[in-house]
């Protein structure tokens, strides 16, 4: 790998649409792109972009959103799957793309994900690994400031530019060690999952499956809290407003277990906010009525916990997977995390099979044989 010099002190902006084109086509196409984005997300429901940084060897550019905005070369960049970009803990910065530009990133590289296959755990850190593997101590100290304002300080600006500065020599180092273990192409198969995953919207009404503290209420009930979670996020699209500024999930359940009918009965439930009630009381209930008097849909039940029987299967299924892991030198959250484990465990022992993305690509050739142990433990 060659050596990369200490990150430029100085910056350099791209204010317009032109001037970013413009740079992008002096580049290489085989030079692969490192980009970051900072943003705000206190208030809102989407992300406000603050700044976009790209890095390109060690050319570094600061990008105003509106130039981003106005870029034709950009958002085509980030959809084509032949030009590698470089992103590190990558699913906030596509939210962000594809919300703001409209655009699926393809050809990305998630040296998160890299650095996982590397031996690093899965949530393993920018400054962590930037200083472990490269011996660069970063500064964190404007995690959290304000890119929306400006000028951005200096402080900022050199901050942001370490953001995408090492992205590179991390991949070329990431490169060498996943090819000398084998892993090189699983992890970009693990990244091209990922991208595909972040592609598309969380379908709305899913979300009540996440509120697991309600797997008591009756599928009548449940049905409810759907059509509540749904409501709220179209109107948190609406007011660009998050959840909890609109209606919190604790106050979903407690609806959807009362049932009121009239605003006089929501505004007693507890811990309703008073300006839940005289703002949205009226399309509450109608969504309640809607529900009990309508046709829906069969309701997929909210997940109970495991089992006595089930959590046995799952900690012998996991132990497999842990001793696999552990040989294979790999964080075992990155082979099967416990959000996939656990109903894929719980489904295969109905079905006497162990889960289906066990069973595919890098997961399967590395598992190998000790699949046929975990079908054993299922079948018990």
């Amino acid at each position: 790998m060659g050596g990369f010099n200490a990150p430029p002190v100085d910056p350099f902006w791209l204010n317009t649409g032109e001037s970013l084109d413009s740079w992008l086509d002096t580049l290489s196409s085989g030079l692969p792109l490192g980009i970051d984005s900072e943003f705000e997300r206190t208030s809102t429901f989407y992300p406000i972009p603050g700044l976009v940084q790209i890095s390109a060897g060690e050319d570094v550019r600061l990008v105003e959103p509106s130039a981003v905005a106005a870029s034709h070369r950009f958002p085509a960049l980030l959809e084509d799957p032949d030009r590698v970009k470089l992103l590190y803990a990558m699913s906030e910065d596509l939210e962000l793309f594809r919300e703001w530009l409209g655009v699926t990133a393809c050809g990305v590289i998630d040296l998160q994900i890299a650095g996982a296959f590397c031996g690093y755990g899965l949530s393993a850190g920018y400054v962590t690994v930037v200083n472990e593997l490269m011996g660069v101590a970063l500064s964190k100290d404007e995690t959290r400031s304000d890119w929306l304002k400006r000028p951005l300080s200096l402080a900022q600006q050199q901050y942001a530019m370490a953001d995408v500065y090492y992205l590179q020599p991390l991949y070329e180092r990431f490169v060498e060690q996943l090819e000398a273990k084998g892993f090189l192409e699983a992890m970009r198969e693990e990244t091209a999952q990922a991208c595909t995953r972040m592609a598309t919207r969380e379908d709305p009404q899913s979300y009540y499956l996440k509120v697991r503290s309600a797997w008591r209420l009756s599928k009548g009930r449940q049905a409810v809290l759907r059509a509540l979670c749904d409501w709220r996020e179209s109107r948190c699209r609406e007011l660009d407003r998050p959840r909890n500024r609109v209606v919190g999930d604790p106050v979903l359940v407690s609806i959807a277990e009362a049932l009121p009918r009239n605003r006089q009965s929501l505004a007693a439930i507890p811990g309703i906010p008073p300006g839940v009630v005289r703002r949205d009381g009226e399309a509450l209930l109608a969504v309640i009525d809607n529900v009990i008097n309508g046709e829906h849909r069969p309701v997929e039940p909210i997940p109970p916990p495991l089992s006595k029987k089930e959590q046995q299967r799952y900690r012998s299924v996991k132990a497999v997977i842990r001793d696999v892991a552990e040989t294979a030198g790999l964080p075992l959250e990155l082979i099967a995390s416990r959000r996939y484990l656990e109903p894929a465990v719980r489904e295969g022992l109905k079905t006497g099979s162990i889960p289906s993305f066990l069973k595919t690509g890098w997961r399967a050739q590395l598992l190998g044989q000790r699949q046929k142990e975990m079908e054993s433990i299922l079948n018990e």
